[in-house]
């Protein structure tokens, strides 16, 4: 996929040293590289902080700090990394503290290797990835009934750029369906996430939805 490029550089972060292995191996025979590797989540923010890698890929249940404590120091300090959590925890709490907390990607240590490969390159692309297996439970939380919250109103070209970003595409794919620049959608995506009081694309697609401003595809 990256055989043209550098490779996508990856931080590595799981306390448990053979699964974590495991998917370093798989990383590497999908032409990923993994830079550094944690075993817990404070050495996993250092190592972010250090190498300020394309993607970080965290385990949630993590000695000395959680994977989500970890994303939500990583998007406090407004560092540009992708953020896909690779977990057993397919539980409500988890899965909403994680898209919270301005992860990318959620994704269950049942996909395959090629699936979860698959998954570093999206979230690298700048799209967002939901297991399957968690989006029945995005979606009960985006109909459930929530306290209307005050927020700017989004413009008619916002709420386009929000559509297509809610489809997965990448800003050059945005730019070209709405005939603008990557820097204009760069822009839109900005002004969206001040107005929603949100940190990425996943949290503005799902407080959009839950604000009526979006229909998600089924």
């Amino acid at each position: 996929m990256m055989s043209e490029q550098q490779p996508v550089r990856v931080v590595l972060a799981d306390d448990h040293q053979v699964v974590r292995r495991g998917i370093r191996d798989f990383l590497i025979e999908g032409g990923i590289e993994v830079i550094a590797e944690a075993e817990d989540g404070e050495q996993a923010l250092q190592l972010i902080i250090q190498h300020q890698p394309d993607v970080a890929v965290l385990d949630i249940q993590m000695p000395r700090r959680s994977g989500i404590e970890v994303a939500r120091l990583v998007r406090e300090e407004n560092l540009p990394v992708g953020l896909l959590v690779l977990t057993a925890y397919d539980d409500d709490p988890f899965v909403l503290a994680a898209l919270e907390a301005g992860v990318n990607g959620y994704v269950l240590k049942t996909a395959d290797a090629e699936e979860i490969v698959r998954a570093v390159y999206a979230v690298y692309e700048g799209k967002s990835v939901l297991d399957p297996a968690v989006v029945s439970k995005v979606m009960q939380a985006i109909i459930t009934p929530s306290s209307p919250q005050p927020y700017e109103p989004l413009t008619e070209r916002e709420l386009e750029v929000l559509a297509a970003a809610a489809r997965g595409l990448t800003n050059k794919a945005i730019g070209i369906s709405l005939g603008i620049s990557d820097r204009t959608v760069q822009g839109h995506l900005r002004k969206i996430f001040e107005k929603l009081q949100v940190g990425n694309r996943t949290e503005a697609v799902v407080k959009a939805a839950r604000l009526g401003l979006l229909d998600l595809p089924g």
